[in-house]
């Protein structure tokens, strides 16, 4: 057995109970129906035709509960494949999906390398797991095979500013507890780490939780045998690679040089990596990606949008009285001001009025939507607080 096998068989990760799926629903990204589509699709799928999903290295099931409920509330067809080396993972994602009774999912004991013989799919999930492959160029290429004809990725990988300090304790902790079973490992490396110095650039680091969360969240984050970041500009050339491109990211403005230089004559993935180095908050990477440019999202009057995150009646209110929008991004504030005309716009979302409905119904004239919606659209699309999809229409 490898020692990632045994790690996740040792620790399923992340740890979940079942019996949560009676009380709540875990939601994030990448894929939340609403948020594939708009990155992917330009947030026009036609979901009446069914969709095929593969979630490669599913863990104990967060992607694929998230998937198949939304897609189940929301009376869409659709065929899951989960993929998954380790038996304990796949049997708490097999049992969570029982609990909530989900149905048309195929759990498979597996490699992701073998994603082409499932195949091909409308939408594969990816999260944490392409950067703990022994050749990870190998994983991006086999689910790259599998896509369908028009159809993308979402993933996660660890980038590495965010996790300053997780590096060395991997390597000190790994060579100093090698061969002991996985549970004699934690043990010795949690006595290891209450006698690190407050110093230390991991106790500094106020973005690193998982180690305080769970013993699977301490072995994922400081004692993974595999384990290696990348950078925006590392992961844009290892999809290209593959034969894909970074088509959206959940929140462009962690990725904004803007925020910081002036510099007009630097965009794309160049501007992108700049603005990665200056942030420094930036943990871990959550991209969509395809083998072409989608449509933008919101190009059509049929575009139907949606708010994440808050009830268009409540943030038509907080706008119309001249307030910011507070939104939190890796630990940090910001206030993201909209005009006050764009209140009596944001009062009719409701995820399924288009965008002819919501022009035809807030009272602006051609004049007044021209300069209040645009401007709207680009700040909440800038924080992932808006997204396009015809999900409910």
């Amino acid at each position: 057995m490898s020692d990632v096998k045994a790690q996740y068989e040792a620790f399923p990760y992340p740890e979940r109970d079942p019996a949560d799926e009676k009380k709540r629903l875990i939601t994030g990204s990448p894929s939340h129906p609403l948020e594939l589509d708009h990155h992917l699709f330009g947030g026009l799928r036609d979901w009446s035709k069914g969709t095929r999903i593969l979630v490669a290295g599913g863990g104990t099931g967060d992607a694929l509960i998230q998937l198949a409920q939304v897609l189940t509330s929301a009376r869409k067809d659709y065929e899951i494949t989960y993929i998954d080396l380790s038996e304990a993972s796949r049997e708490i994602a097999e049992a969570r999906a029982r609990v909530r009774g989900l149905k048309n999912i195929t759990f498979v004991t597996g490699s992701l390398l073998d994603a082409g013989h499932y195949g091909p799919f409308d939408y594969i999930d990816c999260c944490g797991v392409l950067h703990h492959l022994p050749e990870p160029q190998t994983g991006f290429d086999a689910l790259a095979s599998a896509l369908a004809p028009g159809g993308g990725l979402g993933l996660m990988v660890y980038a590495p500013y965010g996790r300053a300090g997780v590096y060395p304790l991997q390597q000190a902790f790994g060579a100093l507890t090698a061969g002991l079973s996985p549970k004699a490992q934690l043990d010795a490396a949690k006595v290891m780490f209450d006698k690190l110095p407050d110093g230390h650039p991991f106790k500094r680091n106020p973005h690193l939780v998982d180690h305080k969360q769970s013993d699977a969240g301490f072995y994922d984050l400081l004692l993974h045998s595999q384990d290696r970041p990348y950078r925006i500009d590392e992961l844009a050339q290892t999809l290209g690679q593959a034969g894909l491109q970074i088509v959206g990211v959940p929140q462009p403005y962690l990725y904004d040089l803007e925020r910081f230089s002036e510099r007009g004559d630097l965009t794309g993935i160049e501007a992108m990596a700049l603005a990665e180095k200056l942030d420094g908050t930036i943990k871990t990477h959550v991209v969509y990606a395809a083998g072409s440019e989608p449509p933008t999202p919101g190009a059509t009057n049929e575009a139907v949008p949606h708010l994440r995150g808050v009830a268009g009646p409540a943030l038509a209110k907080r706008v119309a009285a001249g307030g910011a929008v507070p939104v939190t991004l890796n630990g940090v504030k910001h206030e993201v001001q909209l005009p006050k005309a764009s209140a009596a716009i944001l009062a009719g979302i409701d995820g399924r009025r288009d965008t002819a409905a919501l022009k035809k119904g807030c009272g602006l004239d051609g004049l007044g939507w021209a300069a209040t919606w645009p401007q709207t659209t680009r700040m909440l699309d800038q924080f992932g607080l808006l997204l396009y999809s015809r999900l409910l229409a």
